[in-house]
């Protein structure tokens, strides 16, 4: 009995819990995200402990000596370690398979090694962080990309292909300010010790250590710390230290023949303090060597739809001022109580990532972290939906710029107008109080400044202001044409209607189509076309406003021009709409029903009656009767056709008994109904008396046909009505093509304000629609071009696959610059494209990325593939970025 209670207390429980375990799984997964996000983050941290040993040239040719970097280095003479004393004496020094050697500090010499005796040349090596080491490695890919011919200490790329391990263990002799060096075969692998022997071989070549590191005087100060707590008994204890050893190759060092040396990469390091061993869990070197020159070329994976970050990130990545920036000390620049930033976390996560990017033979690494982050403060990038590039590269710009923004407090600024002062004057005030509240990398590096011009249309006041500007945002203008097929019916009833297929501006109006149909149907100078659009065999809409868009017609529409005469215009407009038995099975029964078929007839006139109404109607369709098979041919006027349709309508139709006339249906050929716009209304029949006057200006007119008139009429000609452009497998539009100087005219170009961006002007104490007019006045170092190929409409998205042709090696922007005598260069040099393939909504982003000197890649997502110059430039361009080039 107490079992059954237990079970349905539990069963009670376990229901009651139902309603929360969405929720519960929702916070594991939450807390699983957080938790990978603080491993990663743990990771990124450990990165920066490492060590590496690189020849001190090496690191010095990539220094600025004017940077302070460059000065705190401490140096190191080696020496042999003083050998093993004791009664064992002789047998420890003989089977004692350590390599030892001691470490003094130097402390007459300069710190930067500028006076005094630097050694042999490749017998100085440094010691320095691994942000450093990258910073290094990264000046020096450029530096081969830049200049291939320079002979130096960098042409050795070949030898300096490989990073490998090496365990030491460091001991403090305090007396003699003395650290004792010790590399154990036991710590380290066979073909490692083998080449730390020859590195180490202090014996034969004197050797110097530079410490840029600070990890040597933090073990001195240690030291000190235990020694100030315990002084009764000193004794050694052995820390380890775990070094990357970086351009030390045996080639390097012999000047011999290169071997095949496959020392394993460690996965981290880091400086244990407290004696015990253990690796960090960085991703920093996932291979056993790597590429030289291979920097950068690291993919992305998608995470699913994040193909549009990922083309953002490697055109960002590539960006030449912040990728130095990113793998430098930035942390210290990070501003995390600015309101309008992300608390740092932004810029933190983005550097992050720019470092594992820019990492030696990393694989294609998969940004969560990331992403966390960027759902995190900007939702609209949650999920895995398909998103913009330029709407994440924007959000990835000011994030970055609050999030580092050097200024702590910002000072309350006020705008002021010109006033009639020079224009340099007023710009150089706006860009100061610009800089006075926003300092950062991004706004050094990708902000420019706008001279907008407002001029009032009533009194002519002129408003002039400059503002900043991260990017621009460039129009297609359509410069090609559009072709339109439109089908053009005679109201005269002398010939059956006939499908013209036009050319019109893309963008063009609706007299341009009219004027284009005009000329190809030989219209007479007495007559006009009435276009419409035809929808389920009735007229939808009726295109009368001559500058109604083109573009609000699509390919798939189905257009109907009616030739009218000029002289009836004032007289009424008839729509006759036709409708045909049809018999369906409706409830196991067939049943006859009126459907609609063939496309409505247009004639303008004065009807009186009803016997004019069926005349009118008996011509317009003369051109479809079907004659005898012996008076094909013979039957030329349609006077002669109009004729044997009088006498059709007059016609009474003998039925037999076993004939029944459906409902609605009397013993007539034709039946007139009057009927609304849509033509599903039966009102009052047509009959042949005078007809109820004042007419309205349109009148609807519904055509019942008896199965005889269907058999004596080819009703094929309406009922087949061409597109406007059939698309098919092999159809191809052609290439539009416009060159990127138009688009920026475009964009320059003054026009009024909209409707619902009102200017208040001060003059007429109102809000008016000034003309505006923008003008280039401080271009940015790094300038974005985003080319706006989305449009939107009422009616329909729209993507312009507009070949956009723009300049690779020498965009020069001299001609567009308001302000005159600048110092700064106007000319620029592509160096990344985010392509976007496919249709609006979807699709997939790419970016091609320049690699140095004519190298490009292709970055789509983790694949990175080499790619040609010539095949950049696509319709697919969708953000460009260029870098200033300075005059020679």
């Amino acid at each position: 009995m107490d079992d059954d209670v237990k079970n349905d207390s539990a069963a009670e429980i376990s229901s009651s819990s139902l309603p929360s375990e969405p929720r519960q799984r929702e916070e594991e997964k939450k807390e699983e995200e957080e938790e990978e996000e603080e491993r990663e983050e743990a990771s990124s941290s450990d990165e920066d402990q490492r060590v590496y040993l690189v020849p001190f040239r090496w690191w010095k040719e990539a220094q600025d000596p004017s940077l302070s970097e460059v000065k705190n280095g401490i140096p190191y003479a080696a020496c042999p370690a003083p050998p093993y004393g004791g009664p064992m004496k002789i047998f420890n020094n003989i089977f004692n398979s350590d390599i030892s050697f001691n470490l003094k500090k130097e402390d007459g010499s300069s710190s930067n090694g500028e006076s005094g005796e630097v050694g042999l040349p490749n017998r100085d090596y440094a010691l320095v962080p691994g942000d450093v080491w990258l910073q290094t490695l990264k000046w020096h890919s450029d530096f081969r990309s830049s200049s291939k011919d320079k002979k130096g200490f960098s042409a050795v790329e070949e030898d300096m292909s490989d990073v490998y391990p090496l365990q030491l263990r460091l001991s403090v002799l305090w007396e003699t300010n003395v650290l004792a060096v010790k590399i154990s075969k036991k710590d380290n692998s066979v073909e490692c010790f083998r080449r730390a022997c020859k590195i180490f071989n202090v014996e034969a070549e004197p050797l110097r250590v530079w410490d840029f590191s600070g990890q040597t005087m933090l073990l001195f100060l240690n030291e000190k710390n235990k020694i100030l707590k315990d002084s009764q008994k000193l004794t050694e204890q052995d820390l380890p230290l775990e070094l990357q050893v970086y351009g030390l190759s045996d080639s390097f060092r012999n000047k011999g023949p290169k071997k095949d040396d496959n020392g394993q990469l460690s996965n981290g390091a880091s400086f244990l303090m407290n004696g015990n061993s253990g690796g960090s869990k960085s991703s920093y070197l996932l291979g056993s060597s790597f590429e030289a020159g291979s920097l950068g070329l690291t993919g992305l994976q998608n995470l699913g739809n994040t193909c549009f970050m990922n083309s953002a990130i490697q055109c960002l990545a590539h960006t030449p001022k912040l990728v130095d920036y990113f793998l430098g000390d930035y942390r210290k620049e990070i501003n995390p109580d600015n309101p309008l930033g992300m608390k740092g976390e932004i810029a933190s996560s983005f550097g992050d990532l720019m470092k594992k990017l820019w990492a030696p033979g990393a694989t294609p690494l998969a940004p969560r972290t990331f992403k966390l982050k960027l759902a995190h403060f900007a939702p609209q990038f949650s999920g895995f939906n398909q998103h913009d590039s330029q709407e994440v590269l924007a959000f990835l710009l000011d994030g970055l710029h609050e999030d580092l923004n050097r200024v702590k407090c910002k000072p309350y600024v006020e705008a002021k107008d010109s006033d009639g002062r020079p224009d340099e004057e007023v710009a150089d005030e706006y860009w100061r109080n610009h800089l006075a509240r926003n300092d950062s990398i991004i706004v050094d590096v990708c902000q420019g400044q706008f001279r907008s011009t407002l001029i009032c249309p009533e009194c002519r006041k002129l408003s002039v202001t400059f503002d900043p500007f991260m990017y621009l945002s460039l129009p297609l203008p359509s410069t090609s044409t559009r072709t339109m097929t439109v089908t053009v019916v005679k109201s005269d009833g002398s010939t059956k209607p006939s499908s013209f297929t036009v050319t019109v501006p893309k963008n063009g109006k609706l007299e341009d189509l009219t004027q284009a149909l005009s000329t190809a149907c030989s219209l007479g100078v007495d007559e006009m076309l009435l276009v419409a659009e035809i929808y389920n065999n009735r007229i939808i809409r009726f295109l009368e406003e001559p500058t109604d868009s083109l573009s609000l017609i699509r390919d798939n529409d189905q257009l109907i021009a009616y030739r009218l005469s000029k002289d009836a215009k004032e007289a009424p407009l008839f729509v006759f709409m036709h409708q045909q038995i049809e018999e369906k099975f409706i409830c196991g029964k067939l049943t006859p029903n009126w459907r609609a078929f063939g496309v409505p007839l247009v004639v303008r006139e004065n009807i009186a009656n009803g016997s004019d109404f069926r005349e009118v109607y008996a011509k317009l369709l003369a051109p479809f009767l079907v004659h005898d098979d012996d008076s094909v041919g013979n039957i030329d006027s349609s006077n002669n056709s109009a004729t044997e349709v009088d006498s059709l309508l007059s016609e009474s139709p003998r039925k037999s008994d076993e004939e029944k006339p459906v409902e609605g249906q009397s013993g007539a050929d034709f039946q007139f109904y009057l009927t609304n716009e849509k033509g599903v209304e039966k009102n009052s029949e047509i009959g042949m008396e005078e007809l109820v006057k004042p007419m309205p200006a349109r009148l609807y007119v519904l055509v019942s046909w008896s199965e005889k008139m269907v058999k004596r009429y080819d009703v094929q000609p309406l009922t087949s009505l061409p597109e406007v452009f059939k698309s098919g497998f092999f159809t191809k539009r052609p290439q539009e093509s416009v060159s990127l100087y138009k688009c920026l005219e475009a964009f320059l170009k003054e026009e009024p304000l909209g409707p619902d961006d009102m200017w208040y002007c001060p003059v007429c104490k109102k809000h008016c629609q000034a003309d505006k007019k923008l003008d280039l006045w401080r271009l940015p170092e790094i300038l974005v071009i985003h080319l706006k190929r989305f449009s939107y409409n009422r009616f329909l998205k729209n993507k312009l696959e507009t070949y956009v042709d723009f300049p690779i090696r020498d965009l020069d922007l001299s001609d567009y610059i308001a302000q005159k005598g600048g110092k700064s260069s106007n000319r620029y040099l592509l160096y990344a494209i985010s392509n976007h393939y496919g249709s609006m909504g979807g699709g997939h982003y790419t970016a091609f990325v320049h690699h140095g000197g004519d190298r490009w890649y292709d970055f789509d997502d983790s694949h990175v593939s080499p790619i040609s110059e010539d095949k950049i430039k696509t319709s697919a361009a969708y953000v460009l970025f260029y870098r200033r080039v300075e005059d020679a």
